[in-house]
């Protein structure tokens, strides 16, 4: 009986984690739509300010206030610059890179975060790869030199490449960090998550709106806005938090690549983006030597 509730309880659990990298494939979409009428900060401010305060009430059931009181300084500056990182950099970078790039390049940018990790992991964490880990590490960088490498880059498109190559690097800094940060156990994970995205999502609005002023939004911009912030954001967030009390950290590693797959077939269906040959076979190389990264845990150096 034990062992029939347990397999249901990890198939749901899977369903679950599933559907979470579907809502949030779906995201692409709706940014790279709601770009149409909302300048890319004040977008992706607005999103996460009002994800944050969607948050809020998990945040003081989970007794987020004391445990931020309790805080020594050091866990603080953690905090501040979790939010900096994965919030203000890593998705304004994306918001703005999503403007001025197709969803299927940035998509692959931002999947390289995980060989970028388990490079800079060796120094900062001391976990060494294992073998299939940097097969995973040459397949992504040669994938991604395929996908590049017949692509005639335009000067707008290469100011979002520097964009998205800057919300790669902050993207691996937050990983390593938030890794760091939960890896301590002092904060509940919901916790860690609605501060450092108060902090994130307030500097980005701040600098969305002094550099384009609040924008003039639609029923179909403010419908993106609410639907991204409350069920992509907030919702995907505790059905996610849900699934990892059941799942390993590898079997959610795995699953999440799910998104290196659904976003290009979303871009297709919605966004008419269509790659070639060679840049669909260079993004399969890629994706498979992402997916190999995360197969197995790092071996401890």
């Amino acid at each position: 009986m034990d062992g029939s509730r347990s397999g249901h309880e990890r198939r749901t659990a899977i369903l679950l984690a599933l559907l979470v990298t579907v809502l949030w494939s779906t995201s692409w979409v709706l940014i790279k739509v709601g770009l149409r009428e909302i300048p890319p900060l004040p977008f992706a401010g607005l999103r996460y300010a009002l994800a944050t305060l969607v948050l809020v009430p998990f945040f003081l059931r989970a007794g987020g206030t004391s445990a931020l009181r309790k805080l020594p300084a050091r866990g603080w500056v953690e905090i501040l610059f979790l939010g900096i990182l994965f919030y203000t950099l890593t998705q304004g970078a994306q918001f703005v890179a999503l403007e001025r790039l197709p969803a299927v390049t940035v998509n692959l940018l931002l999947g390289l975060t995980s060989p970028l990790v388990a490079l800079l992991g060796i120094r900062l964490l001391s976990e060494r790869p294992v073998p299939v880990q940097w097969g995973g590490l040459v397949l992504a960088v040669v994938g991604a030199g395929v996908y590049f490498g017949p692509l005639a880059v335009h000067r707008g498109e290469t100011i979002g490449l520097l964009v998205a190559g800057l919300g790669v690097l902050a993207n691996a800094g937050s990983s390593l960090l938030g890794r760091a940060v939960n890896r301590r156990g002092d904060l509940s994970p919901v916790v860690v998550t609605t501060a450092s995205m108060g902090v994130g999502a307030g500097l980005l609005l701040g600098v969305g709106l002094a550099r384009e002023g609040l924008p003039r939004l639609g029923w179909l911009g403010w419908g993106i806005v609410v639907w991204l912030a409350v069920v992509n954001t907030a919702l995907a967030f505790t059905l996610w938090n849900r699934t990892l009390r059941v799942l390993s950290a590898m079997e959610s590693s795995v699953i999440n690549t799910a998104m290196m797959v659904e976003i290009p077939v979303l871009a297709a269906l919605f966004l008419g983006e269509r790659p070639g040959p060679v840049e669909i076979f260079g993004f399969c190389i890629a994706a498979a030597g992402i997916v190999l990264v995360q197969l197995r845990p790092a071996a401890k150096a």
